[in-house]
């Protein structure tokens, strides 16, 4: 018979609270005041404080983080923006939304991740950014070349939406003197329902950050609210984060600690359980230093493999196929083969803060079988 009878092998991913959550939310909701408020504020000092800088943006999503960014970073026509295609849709889409153009860059197939020389291969005249994805958590260290490229005036904006919490070092990401981005969606290690966060390198940054988020406008709302007028002073998106997301980031960041210790736990028990399997290579995602967000293998006959999982009930899942080769982005396509080779490999387990010990031995018991199944006669 096909099918487990274990509910939790049936996601990929899935949100996790902790049960304080809706308190939070219901305290909010008390106040009468929805919007961006002094809630959505002390979530930004908090997360300043967790991460060890100046300051935090919050915004309504990883997305806007990203979008809100490049545009600090001078993204927009006529210039490029250097992106591996390996990664959600929605890195290539922030970047098109500020008006620039993707230039594609290949990846290190050991992590998925771009690394310095691939960065720098890939930089042109025409390039105002680089954004490194931070994929499936892994902190990426690109500081040795941030003095070239600072020389030729292109911003790092790292897209850290799988790596909240990791560290690069002995500090978190976010500290790198990168503009970073984080998402805090429903499935990501720290959750606001749907919300994101920008790091900005210098206050006149935070500055512009936070008129971008609020339509261009300047003046605090308690101004706003006593005065016959207020100042817009340039271009801007309707990208605040609500009162109601920051109460839930809030309560998830009093557990942090708890979901960092428990992620690492579910991806060294996945290695433990993967050794000596074979056909099957798991992706490194440096977890001494990570907060893993995905668990991933690669695997000959994927489709296969991905097909007989599926009907076996195990949420296995792909992240993600890659964007140069989706109909939206043909206009910048390039050959980009250790991208293409991985997209043709890649398998997400289930991987959320909800298995146990015995769900990882399922996945792991039906993943076998599954590859015996698909490299047979």
């Amino acid at each position: 018979m096909n099918g487990v009878s274990r509910p939790d092998v049936r996601r990929n991913a899935s949100p996790y609270l902790y049960g304080d959550e809706g308190a939070a939310v219901v305290r909010v909701l008390e106040s009468g005041q929805y919007g961006h408020t002094d809630v959505t504020e002390e979530f930004e000092r908090q997360v300043a404080h967790f991460l060890g800088v100046p300051d935090a943006v919050a915004v309504a999503s990883g997305t806007a983080a990203l979008h809100a960014a490049l545009l600090a970073a001078g993204a927009g026509p006529g210039t490029e923006v250097v992106v591996p295609s390996m990664t959600f849709c929605a890195t290539v889409q922030a970047i098109l939304a500020t008006g620039a153009a993707p230039r594609f860059a290949d990846i290190d197939p050991a992590t998925l991740c771009v690394d310095q020389d691939l960065v720098m291969e890939a930089v042109r005249e025409s390039t105002v950014a680089v954004v490194p994805v931070l994929f499936g958590g892994r902190p990426i260290d690109l500081t040795a070349i941030q003095p070239q490229l600072a020389e030729r005036g292109v911003a790092v904006v790292e897209d850290a939406a799988h790596a909240f919490g990791s560290r690069a070092g002995a500090r978190r990401v976010g500290t790198s003197g990168a503009l970073t981005c984080f998402s805090f969606g429903p499935i990501k290690n720290l959750t606001c329902g749907q919300g994101g966060m920008v790091t900005p390198r210098t206050p006149k940054e935070a500055d512009l950050l936070r008129r971008l988020r609020l339509l261009g406008v300047t003046d605090s709302a308690h101004h706003r609210a006593n005065s016959t007028s207020y100042r817009v002073e340039g271009f801007g998106l309707r990208y605040q984060l609500s009162g109601l997301n920051a109460a839930i980031g809030l309560a998830q960041l009093a557990h942090f600690t708890t979901t960092e210790n428990t992620r690492r736990l579910l991806w060294r028990t996945y290695a433990n359980a993967l050794s000596g399997l074979e056909g099957v290579t798991l992706v490194d995602v440096d977890v001494e230093h990570a907060v893993p967000h995905l668990c991933q293998v690669r695997v000959s006959h994927r489709d296969r493999v991905f097909a007989e999982l599926r009907a076996n009930d195990i949420g296995v899942g792909v992240h993600y196929p890659p964007n140069h080769l989706q109909d939206a982005f043909v206009p910048w396509r390039r050959p980009l083969p250790g991208t293409e080779q991985a997209g043709r490999e890649i398998l997400s387990l289930p991987f959320h803060p909800h298995l146990t010990a015995t769900d990882i031995e399922v996945v792991v018991s039906a993943l076998a079988r599954a590859l015996k199944s698909a490299t047979g006669p």
